[in-house]
């Protein structure tokens, strides 16, 4: 999904710009069901889209830097911390929605991430964050959360030097400090008061979305946790390729407009990595064929963190080793005698037409079976096609499986939180 990154994307957007004017504005509730624009960074209505677009195979190399960065992130958060942290590693918000916070609402482009639980928002007067910054003195309804409230206890590294619930976190590059407040939060034409978030007031490094976060996991800072009477615990997001021409898709939130006909798996809980949404990948076909693939390269288990993650953060699906190996393999089977070159980290592309047809994930309870927009990556000129998905890189805890935002694009993905399962339903939504 990333892909929307390519300088592909700025010939789609001369074009967009010149024929189309975008719909920028956000889409209206449907009955109780809150719908929002998806966007992408490249989205002509994004404005942290990149002014020079830079050359197809720079683009790659940028977009592997950023999920490597990811992927170390979420092999953390599998491999042995109890308490999840509140901010993502991202190089940028690969995909945005707006919110609006505050009495008069303020309104915010934030990064929408489904392994983390808390919003967080840079606040005015924070220290080297983007221009763009909440004003907590414009809104009548801005509160700080006391150091005796209970959720003060849900953020990692609480502090109470004074009486505002406060908390520090530091991870690669980046830290930040900030206070746990609540104010208004507005999704669509929503109004969720009193909503809890962390309010920045202090950030080093580049790895922080420029104006905050919507955390869309599990855990009980969540947005699915503080809105039980009105979203019902349920969402689902349809993200966008990169031949859209407004590259946008749609957050749908509650239980109306969700699709009716839609395959479901059970997600697998992990009480020391609640906010990930875990599921059962039990083998991966490509073609017609079954790859044999060791079962403990998928097996499930609490303690070590092993297993399969869906995530909307990083881009290209993130395989143990031996599952990628044996799908490589059979893919460079596939091709015969066809010539292979590598790209950055991806170690199978050819230049000449790709003859698998699909790659299925196969799930405890469904499949999903991907054409080749989902799989392969395509040079601007169509000329190069590398297989995008890697081997988990062997110097961090290589034990997740993370099927990435570029394998669900044009996907509705569903999560019903209240019965425990992911669905998945193919939804052209570019």
């Amino acid at each position: 999904m990333k892909t929307l990154l390519f300088s592909i994307a700025t010939l789609f957007f001369s074009v967009a710009q010149g024929l189309l004017t975008p719909n920028c504005d956000t889409p209206h509730d449907h009955g109780s069901t809150s719908t929002l624009q998806i966007m992408h960074i490249n989205s002509p209505c994004s404005p942290f889209r990149p002014k020079t677009p830079l050359s197809w195979a720079d683009t790659v190399l940028q977009m592997q830097s950023s999920d490597k960065a990811r992927l170390q992130y979420l092999s953390s958060l599998a491999s042995g911390r109890s308490i999840v942290p509140i901010a993502a590693v991202t190089q940028n918000p690969a995909y945005v929605v707006r919110a609006r916070i505050g009495t008069p609402a303020q309104t915010m482009l934030v990064a929408m991430d489904t392994s983390n639980d808390a919003a967080w928002i840079p606040c005015a007067g924070c220290v080297s964050c983007s221009s763009t910054t909440f004003d907590t003195a414009r809104s009548s309804t801005f509160k700080t959360v006391p150091c005796g409230d209970q959720r003060c206890n849900q953020v990692p590294n609480p502090s109470c030097g004074g009486t505002t619930c406060g908390f520090n976190l530091s991870y690669g590059g980046s830290t930040f400090a900030a206070s746990l407040v609540q104010d208004t939060l507005a999704l669509a034409s929503d109004p969720i008061t009193s909503y809890s978030f962390g309010c920045i007031q202090r950030a080093t490094g580049t790895s922080l979305p420029p104006q905050g976060l919507l955390g869309l996991g599990r855990g009980p800072l969540s947005l699915l946790s503080q809105t039980p009477n009105l979203y019902h615990s349920i969402f689902s997001y349809c993200l966008p390729n990169y031949k859209s021409v407004n590259f946008s898709g749609s957050l749908k939130l509650g239980t109306k407009t969700q699709p009716k006909k839609i395959k479901c798996t059970q997600l697998l809980r992990n009480p020391r990595r609640s906010s990930l949404y875990y599921v059962n990948l039990m083998a991966i076909r490509v073609g017609g064929h079954v790859v044999k693939i060791p079962p403990s390269a998928f097996a499930f288990d609490p303690n070590t963190g092993a297993g399969t993650v869906l995530d909307s953060g990083i881009m290209f699906t993130s395989l143990v080793k031996p599952a990628y190996t044996a799908v490589r393999d059979e893919l460079r089977r596939r091709m015969r005698n066809a010539t292979v070159s590598s790209l950055g980290g991806f170690d199978t592309c050819y230049t000449v037409p790709i003859v698998v047809p699909t790659i299925t994930f196969m799930f405890a309870g469904m499949n999903v079976t991907l054409p080749q927009d989902n799989f392969l990556i395509r040079s601007t000129a169509g000329t190069t096609s590398c297989l995008a998905m890697a081997a988990a890189p062997e110097n961090v805890n290589s034990v997740v499986n993370i099927i990435g935002s570029f394998q669900q694009q044009n996907h509705r993905i569903l999560i019903d939180e209240a019965k425990s399962r992911l669905c998945v339903s193919r939804e052209p939504c570019s």
